[in-house]
């Protein structure tokens, strides 16, 4: 048995038995890179450590510990607050907004994962206040930025063009972009349907006024019917903001009227370090998790009682999960097996069979590692079949950029990975769980119907 396929195997052991034990996958990771790493690749510590996302971990850690310090002195209630009033009270469109929002700040230029960072935490603390399923609200922000994420301007758009020019294919940015932004929408408006999208119409509007501090409304006014709050609670208190196992949005959650609305000083510091943040990420360049950990380090220090608890927040279990495992994939990548895949489907000889699986072997790998290395590993290895001139140039690489980033909802990739650690008030484990399923789906079924739509009908 070759060692590129002994490393897939183990890789496949390493989630049978995170699922079936209940262990944290990435500690089985870590075991599976040093065994796999030692003994078949031949690696020491170094080319096993090679693969250590050092700077998913930076940004996993500073962006969870700068919004758990925004939900400490009540900063996120008062950008809810905002974003209710923004779209007139209807809840219903605040996912909408967030897919707006992040598709973008990705069209413009900003990298996925820092629109991601920018606006994940905010949209999921939304969720939690409104009862809106984390898991709709988390892939309407990741879709919407993958939606605008191959505008020409855009920093994945960039990317592929410039391969498809030096590969010297034939290139068309705008069928790029639209191929992108329509497949994310489409598939943000299903999943809008399918988990409680629709119900949240059923809400009505929620107050507005300055003296509503984000109490709900239901169809009935506020509260729900009969002007209760959700789960018992009173309007002095806020509920708990666990989702319904449907996972749809079943009542409104309500909080002290005060809050959210109220700028304190501690408030109004922490919004200028938000935009601060995102200033430096999109203007400045400069990285997403460093920037973050060091806002977080100044709000600490000016103001330390909010702030004691928020290291505490950060999502130590999910950085493990997903630094474990692409630490592993790493060393798959390491050993060659990736290059192996696509050039063992490349040599298959049926071109569109060989699309097909090429757009499979993006999405799966995608899933695990960054996107922007798998197209550019990937896509010059479609340049055989392409030059035989069955496949249209145009469609393939477009149903393969698709497919290698529309994936980034698995809670392994570093956009599912920043969706997972930033839902507050969630059973993590099911989260976890629901994104990792969701994923699954989305690599399924994606590259079929991007290959069925771009690539049978020989676009380009």
């Amino acid at each position: 048995m070759s060692p590129e396929l002994i490393s897939i195997l183990v890789l496949a052991v390493v989630f049978v038995i995170a699922t079936t034990r209940s262990i944290n996958m990435g500690a089985l990771a870590f075991a599976a890179a040093f065994a796999v790493g030692t003994v078949v690749a031949d690696l020491d510590a170094d080319g096993i450590f090679a693969g250590f996302p050092g700077d998913l971990f930076v940004v996993l850690v500073g962006v969870t510990y700068l919004f758990a310090i925004a939900r400490a002195n009540g900063t996120t209630d008062w950008l809810v607050h905002a974003a209710i009033r923004l779209v007139r009270g209807r809840v219903a469109l605040i996912p909408w907004v967030m897919f707006a929002l992040t598709g973008a700040l990705t069209a413009i230029g900003a990298v996925s994962p820092a629109a991601v960072a920018i606006v994940a935490p905010v949209a999921l603390s939304f969720a939690a206040r409104y009862r809106i399923s984390p898991l709709l609200m988390g892939a309407m922000v990741v879709h919407g930025a993958q939606g605008g994420g191959f505008s020409p301007i855009s920093i994945y758009g960039s990317i592929v063009n410039g391969i498809v020019e030096r590969e010297k294919l034939p290139g068309n940015e705008i069928a790029l972009f639209l191929a992108s932004l329509i497949v994310n929408l489409v598939i943000a408006a299903v999943v809008f349907v399918l988990f409680g999208g629709l119900k949240l119409w059923a809400q009505g509007s929620v107050p507005t006024g300055p003296d509503s501090g984000g109490q709900g409304a239901g169809p009935d006014g506020p509260g729900g019917p009969g002007g209760h709050t959700a789960e018992g609670g009173t309007s002095g208190s806020p509920s708990a903001s666990a989702v319904s196992p449907s996972g749809t949005a079943t009542a409104v959650a309500t909080q002290p009227a005060e809050t959210g609305i109220r700028l304190t000083p501690a408030r109004v510091t922490t919004l200028v370090a938000l935009v601060a943040l995102v200033v430096a990420v999109l203007l400045l360049d400069l990285d997403a998790g460093l920037t973050a950990i060091t806002l977080a380090v100044v709000l600490s220090a000016v103001w330390p009682d909010d702030s004691r608890k928020a290291v505490g927040e950060i999502a130590w279990p999910t950085v493990l999960v997903i630094c474990g495992v692409l630490t592993y994939v790493g060393v798959l990548e390491e050993m060659g097996t990736i290059t192996w895949a696509g050039e063992s489907v490349s040599d298959i000889g049926v071109p569109l069979l060989s699309a097909v699986l090429l757009c499979y072997i993006g999405a799966i790998v995608s899933a695990f590692a960054s996107s922007v290395g798998i197209m550019g590993a990937l896509i010059p290895l479609a340049v055989p079949f392409l030059a035989q001139g069955e496949i249209g140039a145009v469609g393939m690489v477009a149903a393969f950029a698709v497919s290698a980033t529309v994936v980034d909802v698995s809670p392994f990739s570093t956009n599912g990975a920043l969706v997972l650690a930033a839902a507050p008030d969630v059973d993590r484990e099911r989260f976890f769980r629901q994104l990792m399923v969701y994923g699954g789906i989305v690599v399924a079924a994606v590259p079929a119907v991007v290959w069925l739509a771009l690539v049978v009908p020989g676009w380009g």
